[in-house]
């Protein structure tokens, strides 16, 4: 019974999120910590913050990654599936209505209006979020040090996973020559060979979509936006979909809520219609699920070795400092003029002085106060 319970309230949090979470996987992961650290104490600040790390280190979206984890941390695997499913489906079907409104009428819905506000209430609610993880992670100065090098060299470009694993290994090659130890590492790098039938429903079309976004879901590190250069390359180059169709998707995958690869769905419908959007999204998301599962029973098997440990410490800080690259990005592309300063700036203070309200009010009411800034 208990174990019942469990689930449906993982299926309702994840639900909740899915419709609510706005701004990309920063402010998803704020909104979770606020979630299963603050309010339901599901986990500790300190497992938490491993998560985050973990969720780093392997290819795919991080916020539906970390709703995976999460999931499985409180209900095993049914946890999992249920965790990352009710995630990414409202995100999946709010996509799929765009993409059959786009298809038939052949424009998006005037929303700029609304994401005006919704971006500096989302890095509002990212840095107060990250305060108190990153006065967690920064237990020592060489993690300092190294959390700063990461957050300099992620400015001038430099590749985020090389940046991630550097700080781990460097933390560790460090702990190393502290214990007077050496010891020898594995590391397990899973190859994931699905297969999929060439005949019944799918088509030969659905086939290639299926196989494609399988790729780039087992391959592609870094944020959402990393993905449109790589469906670049893999659509628009080879003539299945238009420049301005991949602009769009874009546009849709900023203004919906959840994860940022639904835009697959939207994609894979103007690619093949329904059939394209279904399968295109069991393509990119499969791979999470499946690196989830296979990661999350190590986190705290890493967490109790003192040479891992101090891997996922490095790992920790140069995440939270990726992260704040990330907040600097988003307020030097949004954050100019009084109106967005205003938001952002009432935003942090209500979160501030109301530590349990809910995100997806500051996100909603941003939203609603860069409307009505705008007819001033």
């Amino acid at each position: 019974m208990e174990k019942s319970r469990d689930l449906k309230e993982i299926a309702k949090l994840f639900f909740k999120l899915g419709i609510t979470a706005f701004g990309g996987p920063a402010a998803h992961i704020a909104m979770m910590r606020q979630e299963v650290v603050i309010k339901r104490q599901w986990l500790s600040e300190q497992h938490f913050l491993d998560l985050i790390g973990a969720t780093n280190l392997i290819p795919g979206p991080n916020s539906t990654e970390m709703a995976i984890h999460i999931g499985h941390e409180r209900g095993g695997w049914k946890g999992l599936i249920i965790a990352g499913l009710c995630f990414i489906m409202p995100a999946v079907l709010i996509t799929g209505c765009f993409a059959w409104l786009y298809k038939v009428y052949g424009q998006l819905p005037q929303v700029q209006s609304f994401i005006f506000g919704i971006k500096p209430a989302i890095i509002a609610v990212i840095v107060m979020a990250i305060y108190p993880l990153a006065k967690k992670s920064l237990q020592t100065i060489e993690l300092g040090i190294i959390g700063l090098l990461v957050l300099i060299l992620s400015l001038f470009g430099y590749s985020e996973i090389l940046l991630l694993f550097a700080a781990g290994f460097a933390a560790m090659g460090l702990a190393a020559i502290r214990l007077k130890t050496v010891h020898s590492t594995r590391v397990l790098i899973p190859l994931l060979l699905p297969g999929m039938p060439a005949t019944g429903f799918f088509g030969p079309l659905n086939i290639r979509l299926f196989l494609s976004f399988l790729k780039i879901g087992a391959i592609l590190y870094g944020s959402g936006y990393v993905l449109f250069a790589f469906l670049d390359a893999e659509l628009v180059t080879k003539g299945l979909l238009s420049r301005q169709q991949l602009i769009d998707a874009i546009a849709v995958g900023q203004f919906t809520p959840g994860p940022v690869f639904s835009s697959v769905t939207f994609i894979g419908f103007q690619i093949n219609g329904i059939g394209g959007a279904i399968i295109s999204t069991i393509g990119i998301f499969l791979p999470s699920f499946l690196f989830v599962a296979l990661l999350n029973p190590l986190v705290r098997k890493m967490r109790g070795s003192k040479l891992f440990a101090a891997f996922l410490n490095a790992v920790n800080v140069a995440s939270i400092a990726l992260i704040l690259v990330v907040c600097y990005q988003m307020g030097r592309e949004s954050i100019s003029g009084w109106r967005p300063i205003l938001i952002a700036v009432c935003s942090a203070l209500i979160l501030f002085k109301f530590k349990n309200v809910n995100s997806a009010f500051i996100v909603l009411g941003g939203a609603l106060a860069g409307y009505l800034l705008l007819l001033i």
